[in-house]
């Protein structure tokens, strides 16, 4: 496995990646210690490149990093399909494979300078293009992402709906499970929306160049009140209580006659309906 930090530098072209080797595996570069970098491994085993964004790695080399990467499948004649470390949760099995493979040497290398082309004055401009998602599907891929350690999601917009989290009773007879559901809250007014009433941190979800939603998460250990809508539930202890059924099925009988007291309120209530 190949580890190759992508940097940004102050001039033209603005970002190169430089090989890591110092470590023996692949968690002793990728670790809490550099959640504000960006990386790109190069596995030859398995002919993947896989990138890989630090929780705290800013916007810029991110984009820098995907770039970068793309420039490496090029440069390994676009034999090496490019995936995300990031869609995958550190708890998942093949995350930790990746972590445990031994760093050796490739020949992938570095990319620098001279991979670029000479800086032209006349940029060319280009439209930017942005797709909207169809909303079922954006929600499935949403969910396969796992949570970020450490933050709550507070809100998710997809397409312009906001939507918070809704806790759901999912099970209560054998076990007691509560699941976090989507539950729309309304479209963003038109116009331009601040989101500065928390300190939010931002993620956002791409797929095939698409962006599926935009997710707003606030640290857990703020004890800020966010939106929690409780769906109530009937308890299992209403189940498993011995109950009479000749109680049941008194409840359905017709009695025979009604005491006078029944009689003289069914007689009011039918007056006032005349009225």
């Amino acid at each position: 496995m190949q580890i190759f930090e992508v940097l940004e530098i102050r001039e033209y072209p603005y970002f190169l990646t430089i090989d890591v080797s110092d470590g023996e595996v692949v968690h002793d570069i990728i670790n809490d210690l550099n959640s504000h970098k960006a990386y790109l491994l190069v596995d030859h085993d398995t002919k993947r490149i896989w990138t890989y964004n630090g929780i705290n790695c800013s916007l810029k080399l991110q984009v820098f990093g995907r770039i970068s990467a793309g420039m490496l499948k090029l440069q390994l004649r676009g034999f090496y399909p490019i995936f995300s470390m990031n869609k995958h949760s550190p708890e998942d099995p093949e995350f930790q494979e990746i972590l445990n493979k031994p760093i050796g040497e490739g020949r992938a290398r570095s990319i620098d300078k001279s991979d670029f082309p000479a800086q032209s004055v006349d940029l060319p401009q280009k439209d930017i293009l942005i797709h909207n998602p169809r909303l079922n599907k954006a929600l499935e891929k949403i969910k396969d992402y796992p949570s970020i350690i450490g933050f709550k999601r507070s809100f998710l917009i997809v397409g312009g709906t906001l939507y918070s989290d809704e806790e759901v009773m999912e099970s209560f007879l054998k076990d007691e499970k509560v699941i976090l559901e989507e539950v729309k809250l309304g479209r963003l007014n038109n116009g331009f929306t601040f989101f500065n009433d928390r300190n939010y941190s931002v993620r956002v979800i791409v797929s095939n160049h698409t962006i599926q939603g935009i997710e707003l998460y606030v640290p857990e250990y703020e004890n800020l009140p966010i939106i929690r809508l409780k769906t109530p539930i009937i308890k299992e202890e209403k189940f498993s209580n011995p109950g009479n059924i000749e109680d049941v099925l008194q409840a359905f009988q017709i009695p025979d006659s009604l005491s006078d007291e029944e009689v003289v309120a069914n007689d009011l209530t039918s007056s006032n309906k005349d009225k």
